[in-house]
C-alpha cells in the first residue's frame, strides 16, 4: 500500500499537473470504485482544482465549489499520468480523470477492487475520511510518547495504526523499527523515554529519507513505479538476506496477510521471534488484514 513518502510524491506530481486546471469528466471502468452518491460525481465537472492534500494514506483533490475527491488506493491501486483521452479499458483500469492538461488514470492489480473514490463536501466531509492519526513531523518526544502509550500494543501495531500516526504502513514501519533497533513486538507500555526519543528520531529520518529518494528517482516526472519493495531498504522484503548493519539474516513474522521483517541481532538481542509462539499475541493485537486496519475508526 502506498504510504506517506509515496503519497507525498504523488501529490507533488499532481500539483504540478492539475492545480488550477479544470476537470472535464471522470470515465469509470468499474462500478465498484465510487462509494458515495452525494454530492454527485459530475458536480466537479468544469471546476478547477484549488487544493490537494494527504489524509493518512488517502489523496484528496479539492475543487472550487468545495467538493473533494478522496482517493484511497489501498494495496494495489496506482496512479498514472497520460495524455488527454487515455483509453479506459482492460481489467486493471478503474477510471480516468480527464483534465485540460491530461488524464489521471487509476489502475488496480488483482480482482478484489479495494481502491475507492468518495466525493465529499467541505471540511466536515473530509474529516469523515481522516482516521485521526497525527503527523509525526508535528510531534515532539512528549506528544509522540503520549500517542504510543495510549494502549499497550506491539510497536509494529502502534506505528501502523492510522488512528495514532498518519501515513505509516507495513513497509516503512519495518524500516523505522530497524533504524531504531527496536523489536517489532516490544510493547509500547514498556518503552523507556530514551527508546521513545530514539524511535521518534528513526521515524522522522526514515520518512524524510525515503521521500527524498522517491523525489530524486522521478525527477520532474510522474511516479509510475510505486512499490513497497525498494533497493536500499534495510529490512522490509529482505527475508533471508544479510542485515546491512550486522550481516545477520533478516527474519520475518507472518500472521494472516501480515508480514514483518526484522533483524534478530540489531532489534532483539540476537533472538529469533518464532511465528508459532507469537500467534496468540498477534491475534489479539493485529487486525487480520490491511482492510481491517484501514477501517479502524478514530478513537
Amino acid at each position: 500500500m502506498p504510504e506517506l513518502p509515496d503519497i507525498t510524491v504523488y501529490i507533488e506530481a499532481l500539483e504540478a499537473r492539475i492545480f488550477g486546471k479544470t476537470l472535464r469528466e471522470v470515465r469509470r471502468n468499474s462500478p465498484f470504485l465510487l462509494r458515495t452518491v452525494e454530492p454527485p460525481l459530475d458536480a466537479a465537472y468544469g471546476r478547477p482544482v484549488v487544493g490537494l492534500r494527504r489524509l493518512g494514506k488517502r489523496i484528496a483533490i479539492g475543487f472550487d465549489n468545495d467538493n473533494w475527491f478522496v482517493l484511497h488506493l489501498m494495496i494495489a491501486g496506482r496512479l498514472h499520468w497520460r495524455e488527454s483521452g487515455a483509453k479506459v479499458g482492460g481489467k486493471t483500469i478503474l477510471a480516468a480523470f480527464d483534465f485540460e492538461t491530461g488524464s489521471l488514470v487509476l489502475t488496480e492489480a488483482g480482482t478484489k477492487k479495494r481502491a475507492a473514490l468518495h466525493v465529499v463536501e467541505g471540511e466536515d466531509g473530509l474529516a469523515g475520511h481522516d482516521p485521526g492519526g497525527v503527523e509525526v513531523a508535528d510531534c515532539d518526544a512528549g506528544a509522540f510518547g503520549e500517542r504510543l502509550r495510549r494502549g499497550n500494543h506491539t510497536l509494529k501495531r502502534a506505528l501502523t495504526d492510522p488512528r495514532l500516526f498518519s501515513g505509516i504502513g507495513n513497509a516503512y514501519s519495518d524500516e523505522i523499527l530497524h533504524a531504531a533497533q527496536l523489536s517489532p513486538v516490544k510493547l509500547t507500555g514498556s518503552l523507556t523515554d530514551e527508546e521513545i526519543e530514539r524511535l521518534l528520531f528513526a521515524t522522522l529520518n526514515t520518512l524524510d529519507h525515503w521521500t527524498a529518494v522517491l523525489r530524486e528517482e522521478i525527477g520532474g516526472g510522474f511516479p509510475e513505479k510505486v512499490t513497497a519493495f525498494r533497493d536500499g531498504m534495510a529490512a522490509h522484503g529482505r527475508f533471508g538476506k544479510p542485515c546491512p548493519i550486522c550481516n545477520t539474516p533478516i527474519q520475518r513474522i507472518r500472521y494472516a496477510s501480515n508480514e514483518t521483517n526484522y533483524c534478530p541481532q540489531c532489534q532483539n538481542g540476537g533472538k529469533v521471534l518464532a511465528d508459532r509462539s507469537l500467534s496468540r499475541l498477534l491475534k489479539k493485537d493485529w487486525p487480520r488484514t490491511v482492510d481491517e486496519l484501514e477501517k479502524l475508526k478514530p478513537a
